[in-house]
This record gives C-alpha cells, structure tokens and sequence, in this order.
C-alpha cells in the first residue's frame, strides 16, 4: 500500500512541478511581452529626442542667420560686393608693394635695363649686317 501512496505523492509532485513549469512560461511570456513594449516605447522616446534636437539645431541656425541679416542693416548686397572689393584691391595694392620692397633693388634694374639695351644694340647690329 506504501508502494501506492508514494507513486501517488510523486504523481502529485510531478503535477505540481508540470504545473509550475507551465506558469513559469507564461509569466516568462509576459516578461518578454513587457520587455518588448518597454524597447519600443525607448526608440520611440530617442526619435521623438532626435527630432528635437534637429529642430533645436534648426533654429539655432536660423536665429544666427537672423542676426547676421541684422547685423548687416539696410545695406544692399551693391554696397556689401563694393565693400569686399575695396578690401581686396587694398591687400592687393600691399602684396605688390611689398614685393617691390622685397624685390630687385635699383642697381639689379639698372644693370637689367642695361642687359636689355645692349642685347638689342647686338640684335641691331646682325639685322644691319644681314642686310648688306
């Protein structure tokens, strides 16, 4: 009879044990469940965090450009181009001199010059002669 008893004790163990098994999985089934929506509730989160940045980014920009057509006042773009042409022919007119400061002195002219005369005296001098 003990025999029974305990193959009955372990047929209920072994029920139990099924049966937590089966509650087990399904509140395993439930986590994952949550575990998702809580994952899509995050991206949603970073993108709606991204689009916020970007418009933030946005009227940064916009608020700067603002300002620099502030900054700028009633002058025409006419006016802003003879500007930026002003101070270019005013850095070009300064590189040039300085390459004259820095360049050939007066005697490096002089002796050029001279080169240049004689060469076209000796240039003279063939031409004549070819033409007798």
């Amino acid at each position: 009879m003990r025999a029974i008893e305990r193959s009955l004790s372990y047929r209920s163990l072994a029920e139990n044990f099924g049966d937590q098994v089966a509650d087990q999985t399904v509140q395993v089934e439930n986590l994952k469940s949550a575990l998702r929506k809580l994952e899509q509730k995050l991206a949603e989160a970073q993108a709606k965090s991204d689009v916020l940045i970007a418009q933030h980014r946005r009227a940064r920009a916009l608020n700067k450009a603002g300002d620099a057509r502030l900054a700028m006042g009633d002058a025409s773009t006419a006016e802003a181009f003879d500007r930026m042409k002003g101070k270019v022919q005013r850095h070009e007119a300064l590189s040039q001199a300085k390459a004259e400061l820095t360049g050939d002195t007066i005697e490096d002219r002089l002796a050029s010059l001279e080169k240049e005369d004689e060469v076209s005296r000796l240039l003279a001098e063939l031409k004549a002669k070819r033409g007798m």
